[in-house]
């Protein structure tokens, strides 16, 4: 069972990361590059406790659907995402965020399980752990650079 930690520091206040960490336009504008949308549940705004949400992607050239839900939510410290159907056999997305002196800290840790047994295994050790390090830790610059810009822009108002 694989477990991808990845700690970005942000220079932007808490609630303005945590805000963008689960809102559904922001995710899909920092996972462009798999096309990721959201086709069912709730499909715009913020996520919040309870929620679910079914993406649509193209990972490995193959496009895919996976519903998460958020399971736990404490404003604006944590909230744990879980797959409900999709892909992986399961996965448990926990998103931290501490506020530091200049910033936020935000934490994703990200615990999965590949699907298909010792194929998936095999799998996960050739690729697939590499692959979801890539996406996490892309996904986090991403809304780093959201948040910072953001942060520029209501400085230049």
């Amino acid at each position: 069972m694989p477990v991808i930690i990845h700690i970005t520091y942000i220079k932007a206040p808490i609630e303005v990361c945590f805000n963008l960490a689960r809102s559904v336009e922001a995710h899909m504008q920092t996972t462009s590059q798999t096309n990721e949308r959201a086709v069912d549940g709730v499909i715009t705004g913020l996520l919040e406790k309870g929620d679910c949400v079914t993406w649509e992607a193209t990972h490995f050239g193959v496009k895919q659907r996976l519903t998460a839900k958020i399971i736990e939510m404490v404003r604006p410290n944590f909230f744990i995402d879980v797959q409900v159907k999709g892909a992986f056999q399961s996965f448990t997305h926990t998103h931290e965020f501490t506020e530091i002196h200049y910033g936020t800290m935000m934490k994703d840790t990200f615990v999965y399980h590949a699907p298909f047994g010792i194929i998936g295994r095999v799998a996960d050790k050739l690729f697939l752990e590499k692959y979801m390090q890539g996406f996490i830790e892309s996904r986090s610059n991403e809304l780093k650079h959201l948040a910072e810009l953001r942060m520029r822009e209501m400085k230049s108002e």
